[in-house]
């Protein structure tokens, strides 16, 4: 079979990042779409990831993206993990523009994707078997917490088109798979939630045993993609052990209780 070849956003760090690379390792082609040019460009040096800058924010960047990518070859994935939060504001006190920004880099951004490259997913599926998209929310989509007002909404928003994609795309060898992590430590994205406040950004894991990281991710990505075709995985939630629910986050040791051992 040839070579595949996957379109990975958000892979100038953290998820997307560790994202790109397994798909590599694992012999996909693998484009890297991002906004900070310097650190794609890095990531294409070190493993052979495509670089392409661009701001999914902006419909023209979406459109030149789609251009290149029917030039250059085949689209047979879309794996958005591009999006993020902004503040831990309670509802009543939400500033409008940090909801918009959510909204726009988490739901918007999927749409504007799955518009641009829908079709070209499809002459690969019709080619070559099937094709997928595959979105990575959160457990915010499902799960309301307090301080996480507007990054509930856009991700339950995001989650929620994965859904619809999938019915309307029933009766296509197109899978819809939607990744949902619970909490995992990265450099980046509690730090830029928080307003660059690092303090604040430590003690959110402070104490937390073995939070996944980003390759925990990566790694069930690269398996939804290389699972059968026919197989679809249609939503996983992975979360660390220590953490059994969105609210209720063990801190210190994981120890087994009573006489064992």
């Amino acid at each position: 079979m040839a070579t595949r070849r996957a379109v990975v956003t958000g892979a100038s760090s953290g998820i997307g990042e560790a994202a790109a690379r397994a798909l590599r390792a694992g012999g996909w082609d693998v484009v890297g779409v991002a906004r900070r040019a310097d650190r794609l460009q890095a990531l294409e040096k070190e493993t052979g990831v495509v670089a392409f800058a661009a701001d999914l924010t902006r419909q023209e960047d979406v459109d030149a993206l789609a251009v290149w990518l029917a030039d250059t070859g085949p689209v047979h994935a879309l794996v958005h993990v591009a999006g993020g939060a902004r503040g831990t504001d309670r509802v009543e006190d939400a500033k409008p523009a940090d909801w918009q920004w959510m909204f726009d880099v988490n739901v918007l951004s999927a749409q504007r994707l799955v518009g641009a490259l829908l079709p070209q997913l499809r002459a690969a599926a019709a080619s070559e078997g099937h094709a997928d998209t595959l979105f990575v929310t959160s457990t915010a989509a499902v799960t309301a917490y307090p301080g996480g007002s507007g990054y509930n909404m856009a991700k339950a928003g995001e989650a929620m088109l994965a859904h619809v994609l999938r019915l309307e795309l029933n009766g296509e060898p197109i899978r819809v798979v939607e990744v949902a992590p619970g909490m995992v430590f990265t450099e980046e994205f509690t730090l830029n939630r928080l307003g660059g406040d690092q303090y604040a950004a430590d003690r959110v894991y402070e104490g937390v045993e073995n939070p996944l990281t980003a390759d925990d991710v990566a790694d069930v990505i690269a398996y939804a993609l290389n699972a059968p075709g026919h197989v679809n995985l249609d939503l996983i939630t992975m979360r660390p052990v220590a953490q059994s629910a969105q609210h209720l986050l063990a801190r210190g040791p994981l120890r087994v209780r009573g006489g064992a051992g």
